[in-house]
């Protein structure tokens, strides 16, 4: 039976959008991706969850982009230079994972197919529960997005919206996390 995200169990994960991979990110699925990401960062950030960002090979690949990074200013939440396409195969993710004391990791960024899998795939078989954002992670070729959620639906990840996984988090209506996180999608 599927999960639904919990505000005390759950942890954000933003993968790797950084400045010299998005040039080659799909030009229909990036905008919606990045909006989205904004939006989540902002409801994480709202409703206390803990929050992660990896960075693959910054040398080579670049710092994550400015508006990413300006929708985490002022927010706590901890960056990670990794190596490993899976997060979950470098030392100081699996550390920082583990100190945030979370079961529940939604996953937004990219690629869909390559880092968000193998990051969700070792997360599954670590025993957490993954939700991965569809409309928060992109690939560089639309056939790669879509294999990539196919292949992590059978993988056991759940897969769906920013705004599903906002009102999961959210529970109830009337209180003042819920007027600022849903100005954030009206």
């Amino acid at each position: 039976m599927p999960d639904f995200l919990d505000r005390e169990d759950a942890l954000l994960l933003v993968v790797d959008v950084q400045e010299r991979l998005v040039p080659a990110i799909h030009k229909e699925l990036y905008p919606v991706a990045l909006k989205n990401m904004k939006i989540m960062i902002e409801a994480a950030a709202t409703l206390g969850l803990p929050m992660l960002l990896t960075e693959q090979y910054p040398k080579g690949l670049g710092p994550t982009v400015p508006e990413i990074l300006g929708a985490l200013e002022g927010k706590e939440y901890r960056r990670i230079e990794k190596m490993t396409f899976s997060c979950a195969r470098d030392e100081g993710f699996l550390s920082a994972i583990s100190a945030a004391n979370r079961k529940q990791v939604a996953v937004i960024g990219m690629e869909t197919h390559v880092c968000v899998y193998q990051t969700s795939v070792d997360l599954i078989r670590a025993g957490f529960s993954v939700f991965v954002l569809d409309d928060a992670v992109s690939s560089r070729f639309l056939h790669n997005y879509r294999s990539g959620l196919e292949a992590l639906r059978d993988a056991g990840a759940t897969v769906f919206s920013t705004e599903t996984a906002i009102f999961q988090l959210l529970k109830v209506a009337a209180t003042p996390e819920f007027k600022k996180v849903s100005a954030l999608i009206r």
